[in-house]
């Protein structure tokens, strides 16, 4: 039996979910097909949410709730000798968020809900086919065709591997322990993680008694399918933080290795990938989940302008131009912690010594804050723009009593102008005034990014920017490129 939707997503983790809700609220229609029958709460790896990825989520009214449970982390210290800290950071969120994915999860899965979103568990996608006009999605229960598919279904997802893509990249490190424990005595921080050239610990709280291991040995690595012990995990640990904490009572244990991996291209006709599916990094910085949630936040709005026929042309190949970058410097900051923290002794003091040095240099420490929590990240500028062209807007106070982020909640571009314009105000496209007025006048785009910037200017201007971004809706059928075989 086949049915039809707009949307399909492939895969009901974060970066699926939010792109899900995104598309319900914009009035697509869309179907998320995921395999698990029902949420594995333990099963999370992911714990930080950085202050871009909380931003995100505050253009969706989400935020707040999220802070209220988890604990935030102003000074990221690691290894005892680096430390970035984030209170300076020029955002509402100026911390990092420790808080399990589940609750991530279930934020963004009742707001699909909510929006008109079907989540469909326990159908797993077994196939896919697409041309010109649309993609057939084949799953365990039938059927379904759409204008477009994205898959966000992790690192080994079925939808990359019905494109026939590769996944290239390598194995960071190898025989990683996990285990949920309970401890005998509380860390000092929510999140702590020690090194000293032969072992590697990281712990971090679920919140409610439980805890996230993670250990490794240099001179143990067996291979992954090669049972785990508690007692592995306690040595490996206190080698590396001089404690274990009074570790006991483990409820589950795994072992794992991490790669770092990306894919080429996230566009192949009219099937997507994001998220884990896309790419995927080592577990230090916490920038996995992250990535993938910004991943979504950039391509929804892109997919319902274009299903709704207001797109500029080349839109829907901006998200891979756009974020393939994006990834890719991840994987290099990702992976040069990792890397860091796995060395040797020898090398492990200099580098760190070195490396702690440097935060100390205020631009240095800025500069690796901003990257870590994700308000760095930008987008290539076109010759000509304006500097803040591509850069995340501030969210800046209004005129009205708002915040710039309250008022992207509505899902379209916000133009921010300082002087009055001859604009008319729609469901996608707000016109605001910012308290400041010496702000220059700035469209922003539904991800909140600074699609067109002019410090003074001029009526004819603001509407050829609108136009250009913004055209007057027609019907007309979308395209895409040639499928690649």
């Amino acid at each position: 039996m086949t049915t039809s939707t707009d949307v399909v997503v492939v895969g009901a983790g974060p970066t699926g979910l939010l792109l899900a809700g995104d598309l319900a609220a914009s009035g697509i229609s869309v179907r998320v097909l995921e395999r698990r029958p029902e949420q594995t709460n333990n099963l999370t790896r992911a714990f930080a949410v950085h202050a871009r990825t909380l931003e995100v989520l505050d253009a969706r009214a989400l935020a707040d709730d999220l802070v209220t449970r988890g604990a935030r982390v102003g000074e990221l210290r690691l290894l005892r000798r680096l430390e970035i800290r984030l209170g300076g950071l020029p955002s509402r969120y100026p911390f990092l968020l420790v808080t399990p994915q589940y609750e991530v999860e279930r934020l963004l899965e009742q707001r699909a809900l909510e929006h008109g979103a079907q989540i469909l568990r326990g159908v797993e996608m077994t196939g896919l086919r697409q041309d010109g006009e649309g993609v057939d999605v084949l799953a365990s229960n039938g059927s379904l065709h759409a204008r477009f598919a994205v898959g966000t279904d992790g690192v080994r997802s079925h939808a990359r591997r019905a494109l026939g893509l590769p996944f290239p990249g390598r194995a960071a490190a190898r025989s990683l322990m996990l285990a949920d424990v309970r401890l005998a005595q509380q860390p000092a921080d929510a999140l702590t993680v020690g090194a000293d050239g032969e072992a590697f610990g990281f712990v971090v709280p679920f919140g409610d008694g439980w805890y996230r291991v993670i250990a490794w040995r240099r001179d143990h690595q067996p291979p992954d399918d090669v049972p785990v012990g508690l007692e592995e995990v306690r040595e490996a640990f206190a080698q590396a933080l001089g404690t274990d904490y009074g570790m006991h009572d483990a409820r589950w244990l795994s072992r794992f290795s991490s790669d770092e991996r990306q894919v080429p291209q996230y566009r192949v006709g009219r099937v997507f990938l994001a998220g884990d599916a896309a790419h995927v990094h080592s577990p230090a910085g916490g920038q996995g989940m992250n990535t993938g949630l910004q991943d979504a936040a950039n391509l929804g709005w892109k997919l319902a302008a274009e299903l709704q026929g207001w797109a500029r042309p080349g839109l829907l190949d901006s998200y891979h131009d756009e974020r393939h970058p994006v990834g890719a410097e991840v994987l290099r900051l990702s992976g040069g912690l990792l890397r860091v923290a796995l060395s040797r002794r020898g090398r492990l003091a200099v580098v760190s010594t070195l490396a702690g040095a440097a935060l100390r240099v205020p631009p240095v420490a800025r500069r690796a804050a901003l990257t870590v929590s994700g308000i760095g990240t930008s987008y290539p500028r076109p010759r000509g723009g304006h500097p803040l062209v591509g850069h995340r807007a501030g969210d800046a106070e209004l005129a009205d009593g708002r915040r710039l982020a309250e008022v992207l909640r509505s899902g379209g571009f916000v133009l921010l102008a300082p002087r009055q314009v001859d604009i008319v105000d729609d469901r996608r496209l707000r016109v605001v005034t910012p308290l400041d007025r010496g702000l220059p006048t700035q469209l922003v785009r539904p991800d909140g990014y600074v699609a067109w910037a002019a410090d003074r200017a001029t009526p004819a201007q603001v509407r050829d920017a609108v136009a250009e971004w913004y055209p007057p809706v027609t019907v007309r059928r979308a395209t895409a490129p040639p499928v690649r075989r």
